[in-house]
């Protein structure tokens, strides 16, 4: 079974969707929630759920950790830092996170949550989305393992589309890690 750790630096909604997907399931369980952000949400909703919850302030705190509740396989779910090679070398092919919109586009640094739904109304666009993708050492640019789309309605605020958005997270970023760590 593998030992799940989710990186998350706000809210934590997607992380406890996580959560309760891998509490039943024979594949994975989430065993810590690790964040940036002493503040963040996810830290209390992963608590809350039973799973042990870290703020972290440097990466060796972070890989120490890692190390020590033998993780296999990292999802960044609404994680805003970049993942160092020394993690990414240690866990090859094994790191996911998700983005608010249809990469390549609107990804990037500084390109998350508002900002990006900002972006894509204001470039007029009829569609978005959600992808779910390998993490690499650049922004939004690993391989894509899935992609799945919403229309961006005319009257659409960023509020209304944000939840659109958030509706696909939640509906689909268990599934996609799951059939991931079946390969």
């Amino acid at each position: 079974m593998m030992r799940i750790a989710i990186f998350a630096s706000g809210s934590g909604s997607n992380a406890e969707r996580i959560i309760e997907h891998f509490a039943s399931s024979d594949l994975g369980r989430v065993v810590l929630l690790l964040s940036d952000n002493p503040n963040a949400r996810a830290l209390q909703r992963a608590s809350d759920r039973g799973v042990p919850a870290h703020f972290f302030s440097d990466w060796a705190e972070a890989m120490g950790l890692l190390q020590e509740y033998n993780i296999d396989y990292i999802v960044l779910a609404g994680f805003l830092r970049l993942v160092p090679s020394a993690v990414l070398d240690k866990f090859k092919e094994k790191i996911v996170n998700i983005h608010p919109a249809l990469l390549p586009a609107y990804g990037g640094k500084g390109m998350y949550g508002d900002r990006v739904h900002r972006a894509v109304i204001a470039a007029g666009e009829k569609q978005s989305g959600i992808t779910i993708h390998r993490v690499n050492a650049r922004y939004d640019e690993g391989d894509i393992l899935a992609q799945f789309t919403c229309p961006v309605l005319p009257d659409d605020t960023v509020e209304t589309l944000a939840e659109r958005i958030h509706a696909l997270e939640h509906t689909h970023f268990s599934e996609i890690i799951e059939k991931d760590i079946k390969l």
